[in-house]
């Protein structure tokens, strides 16, 4: 891929980052009653997906895996994103953010290995 589909794939990936934090803090703040439980998973769950993926999976990530394990944890992020989009009632949309995250996540994935930017 070059240039534009490159870029606007690229901007698609951060989008699908950012909105499956929030779809984990949405559902955090959903899961329980008592408000402070509900503050507590609506910002844990999130923050716990972010650390995760900074860790392993973002480009300047703090520890290096194989691409597998990189792999491993998008799909884990955005499973959950998916899987609570679900839980939310709303299962038809958490199909289409799965079918849309891992669409990007392979397309990214093909560009970045030719690019030479995977290993």
């Amino acid at each position: 891929m070059k240039g534009t589909p490159r870029v606007i794939n690229e901007l698609l990936a951060f989008v699908l980052e950012v909105v499956a934090l929030g779809l984990l803090a949405w559902w955090g703040w959903g899961a329980v009653e008592p408000t402070p439980l509900r503050l507590l998973l609506a910002v844990a769950v999130p923050g716990a997906a972010a650390v995760l993926w900074g860790l392993f999976a973002a480009p300047k990530a703090r520890i290096r895996v194989p691409l597998p394990g990189v792999l491993a944890v998008k799909a884990l992020v955005f499973g959950a994103a998916a899987l609570a989009l679900a839980d939310l009632g709303h299962g038809t949309a958490g199909v289409v953010f799965a079918v849309v995250a891992a669409g990007n996540t392979a397309l990214a994935t093909v560009d970045r290995r030719a690019a030479g930017r995977l290993g």
